[in-house]
């Protein structure tokens, strides 16, 4: 637990718990299907491993949270409190989408977004081989500037590197206007319309592609 504000309101006890920093940020990776601890991290890529070790340590302390070896694997499951969150980090993701809409530079990370777009894929809508899509930000710097990500049947992963398979669209962006699609604060079609977004590819994959993806939950909130 954090430290005390020594008030026997309810609110008070449990932040104490959850205003810690990256602590809710953990718990919606794991109410977004996170198990493992390298997957939670890629879902928080800039906490160092020793502090997301510590915090999922007070959270399993706290019961929010229960270790579970299964093999030689360790899992991180929500119990029924830590469950229970799930309206309540719902909530602030539409009050964030409503009311909070300014991002700084330093909000943009690819690999985060990378991370994200990998878990909101229509399944049904991308093509049943193998589909690769590449997706490059000239603008970044050169280590996160070239992604990799892979649909096969009903999984995907993402890349850093190039995996040698063949491409089937290659995605090249302005990072904060396919940011700012994928929260849905700018159209697909506006995005490549203002030329912030260019697609390469077989035209009809190109003209299928956005509806491979089902953009954050958020997405449809309406903005002031």
């Amino acid at each position: 637990m954090g430290s005390s504000y020594y008030q026997f309101c309810p609110v008070a006890k449990a932040m104490e718990l959850l205003d810690e920093r990256w602590t809710l940020l953990i718990v919606r990776e794991l109410l977004s299907g996170s198990r493992h601890f390298n997957e939670v991290r890629r879902g928080v890529p800039r906490m160092s491993p020793t502090l997301l070790s510590k915090r999922l340590q007070q959270l399993v302390r706290a019961g929010v949270v229960e270790r579970r070896e299964v093999g030689h694997e360790v899992h991180y499951v929500l119990t029924e409190p830590g469950r229970e969150l799930r309206p309540v980090v719902e909530a602030l993701a539409v009050w964030g989408t409503r009311w909070i809409g300014e991002m700084g530079d330093q909000d943009l990370d690819p690999r985060l977004l990378m991370w994200d777009m990998r878990r909101r894929i229509d399944h049904g809508a991308v093509p049943p081989s193998r589909t690769v899509v590449r997706f490059r930000f000239p603008e970044v710097p050169a280590e996160s500037r070239d992604w990799w990500l892979l649909i096969h049947r009903n999984e995907a992963d993402v890349c850093d590197f190039d995996p040698g398979h063949e491409v089937a669209v290659t995605v090249t962006a302005v990072l904060r206007s396919l940011v700012g699609v994928w929260r849905g604060d700018l159209t697909w079609a506006a995005a490549l319309r203002s030329g912030d977004l260019r697609l390469q590819g077989p035209e009809p994959l190109r003209r299928s592609l956005p509806e491979w993806f089902l953009l954050m939950e958020t997405a449809a909130v309406p903005r002031p």
